[in-house]
Order: C-alpha cells, then sequence, then structure tokens
C-alpha cells in the first residue's frame, strides 16, 4: 500500500507566496514516494488542527505544515493528542518561523524545505509540550512582558516582522506589572512576584535566540525562565542582558531545567493568561509536562549543531538590536536622572 502524505498549508502566509511554490513541494513528495494531496486552511478556528486530526486518524504517513509558527502550533495541538502520531514535516512561511529555526529548515525556500524529507537521515525525536488539554512545540509563557506577542498586529508582523517585536517592545516596557504566582517544577518551588515566565522547548523564542540559549530539543525537560524583576530599570537591564544571554545568571532570574511544572496566581481574582507557541492559551493554575521525544519530525540534521543553534541575523535585524539597546541605554540613564 503507498504512504500517503498531506499538506496543509495556510494561504495567507508569506504574502501568499506559498501557492505558487505548492505544484513543486507537491513534486517532492511524490518523489519520496507519497501520494500527496493538499488542504487549504480556512478562517474557521482550529482549522489546521482539525485536519491535522482527520488526516491522521485516516492514517496519513506525513503530515507536512505550511505556514507560520501558528499553523504549525495548530497542526501539533491535533497530532500530539493521538495514540498513533504520523512523521510531521514543516514548510516555513510565517514571520518568526521560530521551530523550522531551531530545526534548520530553510526558512527562505519552500521548495528546499520540502526537500529534507528526500534524505532518510533527516528524522528526528522531538519533545512536545502539554498544557493542560493543550500542546505546544516550542514555548509557553505566562506574564505581563508575553502581551508583545498578542499587541503586536499580524499586519505589522507581515511588514516588517522580527523588527515589530522590538518597537512593540520599547512600548510595553513602562506597563509591565508583577503577579503573584506559585510555581512548582519538579519538586521546588518559588512563590513570589514574577513579571514572566518561560517554559522553552527551543531556543527561538519570538526570533530570540539567546532568551534560553541552551534550550534542548529532546532531552526531556523545559528551560524554565522566571523573571522577578518587573522595576523599569531591572527589565531595561535584563532585556540588555537577553540579548546576548547573560541574563540567565542575573539573582533577579530563575533559570532551571524541569520536566513538570504547575503554575498558579496566588490571588484567584488575579488573572494569569498563558501563552501556548505564541497563542493565547487558557488561564492560570495549569500544569505543564514535557513529553520525551513525543513526536518524529522532518529536520535538517547536518545542520542542527550538538549544543546550540547558531545564530543568523540579519544586517537588518543587527541594526534593529542595536538601536534598541541603545535606547535601553537611553532610557535608563533618564530614569537614574
Amino acid at each position: 500500500m503507498a504512504k500517503r502524505a498531506r499538506i496543509i498549508y495556510n494561504p495567507t502566509s508569506g504574502r501568499e507566496a506559498l501557492r505558487n511554490d505548492l505544484v513543486d513541494i507537491l513534486d517532492v513528495y511524490e518523489q519520496a514516494g507519497y501520494e500527496t494531496s493538499a488542504f487549504a486552511t480556512t478562517p474557521e478556528p482550529d482549522s489546521a488542527k482539525d485536519e491535522a486530526d482527520r488526516a491522521a486518524k485516516e492514517g496519513f504517513d506525513l503530515i507536512v505544515a505550511a505556514g507560520g509558527d501558528g499553523t504549525l502550533s495548530e497542526v501539533v495541538d491535533g497530532l500530539a493528542g493521538l495514540k498513533k502520531r504520523p512523521l510531521l514535516a514543516i514548510i516555513p512561511a510565517g514571520t518568526t518561523n521560530d521551530y523550522a529555526r531551531a530545526l534548520r529548515v530553510p526558512r527562505d525556500n519552500p521548495v528546499a524545505a520540502a526537500k529534507l524529507i528526500l534524505d532518510p537521515a533527516n528524522r528526528f525525536k522531538i519533545d512536545i509540550g502539554q498544557a493542560g488539554d493543550k500542546y505546544f512545540m516550542n514555548i509557553a509563557a505566562g506574564g505581563t512582558l508575553t502581551e508583545l506577542t498578542y499587541d503586536v498586529p499580524s499586519q505589522m508582523k507581515s511588514m516588517f516582522g522580527y523588527l515589530a517585536y522590538f518597537a512593540k517592545g520599547a512600548e510595553i516596557l513602562p506597563r509591565v506589572k508583577p503577579v503573584a504566582m506559585e510555581i512548582t517544577y519538579d519538586g521546588q518551588t518559588f512563590k513570589g512576584r514574577a513579571s514572566t515566565i518561560f517554559l522553552a522547548l527551543t531556543n527561538s523564542v519570538g526570533g530570540f535566540e539567546q532568551i534560553v540559549p541552551d534550550a534542548s530539543l529532546d532531552d526531556g525537560n523545559f528551560s524554565l525562565l522566571i523573571i522577578k524583576d518587573s522595576s523599569l530599570l531591572g527589565l531595561m537591564q535584563l532585556m540588555a542582558k537577553a540579548l546576548n544571554g547573560t541574563h540567565i545568571d542575573d539573582p533577579r532570574v530563575i533559570y532551571v531545567k524541569a520536566k513538570d511544572v504547575t503554575v498558579k496566581p496566588l490571588d484567584p481574582n488575579e488573572r494569569l493568561m498563558i501563552n501556548l507557541d505564541g497563542e493565547y492559551g487558557g488561564d492560570a493554575p495549569m500544569e505543564f509536562h514535557n513529553l520525551h521525544q513525543h513526536m518524529t519530525v522532518v529536520a535538517n540534521m547536518e545542520a542542527i549543531p550538538d549544543d546550540a543553534i547558531t545564530s543568523d541575523i540579519t544586517p537588518d535585524m543587527q541594526k534593529a538590536e542595536d538601536d534598541f539597546v541603545r535606547g535601553l541605554g537611553e532610557m535608563e540613564k533618564d530614569t537614574q536622572e
């Protein structure tokens, strides 16, 4: 019986450029021995998730998530809870493409991304995060700083990509406030006020590769980051440090590895929204579990470093970071005065 592949693609991703390559992409998977068909997602909620679930239950051998991080996250959410999970491939066509960055999947050439399937060695078992009854493959987060993802308009992200986060980040800093919370992780407990928490499965968070610099894709642990400081000056200092990864040794930060994490607000009337792979995933209290090597993905195995992911920041991105750091320094100077 021939193998079957289902491409689940977002027709609006990447300024709709994906459609132009669809015939060539279909041909690649046919070359790899898959009878391949395609499904265009719709604006309906959970369109990609529902199609991934349906195709997997019908016995498709390969599911291809073609689009941005949102499409990929939905596909993972549709597959991760199943007992029999097909092989997953990624064709990035979004703004930041965090997970494709971590797997070193080509992010500017959809056909090249598809061709990774042609090498049988490009298979990798990855950890998946579970948050309540939902799943995520990159990051779960909570606290005021995570509002950055919600607040950057999709049109702004489409036009400016990575640079949009710098502009919005500078805008929301002055209104960051801490939340009193209890965080239990592998038998330890943090109880106090924190401005932000991250549970990361990769080191790419919104295109930034140093927030959780040593995150592993398959070690069975989250990289848990708790930012305790919420003062404007403190956050400016920590954000500047985060650009080169030195924030993880700062006493205002807790940075540990953990398999199981529980987060809850100490005040039941205080809302703590949880962000899963860039989208709203519900409110705390919430339990998080690392599902060790839970899914198999197609990855660029030759390009994934053993210890960390190398940076591929463009000159425009570097200039934005330099301008942002310079702005932080000016704000810090004004605060001290």
